[in-house]
């Protein structure tokens, strides 16, 4: 058992964690396991829910919640990006847009890598950059393969429907016209880590008038190949999702 920090509530937040590393725990085995007194455990272990760091199953028990997995993607966003760089450089040369990972954070998406279109209209998008969760075709991706819940949530108010995120499932890429802003086009494919979870969205954006009214079918297969190469690379190195 590590030592303890002084800090009661914090040392007490994580004892429950800790707890729940050997699987799905139910209130009184809580209780058990950490010693603690059940109304202490039980606000706790409530707060932890409300914030995301835990979660119950179908049968009510405790369970690791998906904070823990998004903080986990986002200690990895070095490794990503140093990995994404010459593959962004190769998708904007190849499509002759803008290419952007996306990754979400909470209800937002950030722009953690890009390569800009260096003349001419391009839709730019800085690196740190927060967009909605409810619009664009990364928005799509990245919840298109969210559990239930998550995904009935991120539909609330967004401009895409469930029959374009069932499409997006089907064909392994997304796209939008429009959504985000008006007149701009995209398309983007999802990056997996090891354990198959989706981590990440590669785009490419920029105007109708050159993605045309069906970007998918013209550069899906660009910004697809992208992804799969930074699957490839991110497995070889799991360190990148799971640190």
């Amino acid at each position: 058992m590590r030592s303890p920090s002084g800090i009661g509530v914090i040392d007490k937040s994580v004892m429950i964690m800790d707890a729940l590393e050997a699987g799905p725990a139910t209130l009184a085995q809580l209780v058990e396991c950490t010693g603690l007194a059940r109304p202490t455990v039980h606000r706790l272990a409530s707060a932890l829910v409300h914030h995301r760091f835990l979660a119950r199953d179908v049968r009510g028990r405790y369970v690791i919640g998906s904070r823990m997995e998004e903080l986990a993607s986002a200690a990895g966003d070095d490794q990503l990006v140093s990995a994404a760089g010459p593959i962004l450089l190769k998708l904007r040369d190849v499509t002759g847009e803008s290419s952007q990972i996306f990754r979400r954070q909470g209800d937002a998406r950030v722009c953690v890598a890009s390569a800009e279109r260096p003349i001419g209209l391009r839709d730019s998008i800085p690196v740190g950059t927060q967009l909605s969760m409810k619009a664009g075709s990364a928005a799509q991706v990245l919840l298109a393969w969210e559990d239930h819940e998550r995904l009935v949530e991120g539909l609330q108010g967004a401009r895409f429907t469930p029959t374009v995120l069932a499409g997006v499932r089907r064909r392994g890429w997304g796209e939008s016209l429009g959504e985000r802003e008006p007149g701009v086009a995209s398309v983007s494919a999802p990056v997996r880590g090891p354990s198959g979870r989706v981590i990440a969205a590669v785009s490419i954006s920029g105007p109708i008038e050159r993605l045309s009214r069906q970007p998918g079918r013209k550069f899906a297969p660009a910004v697809v190949g992208a992804a799969h190469q930074l699957t490839e690379l991110v497995r070889a190195n799991p360190e990148t999702e799971l640190r």
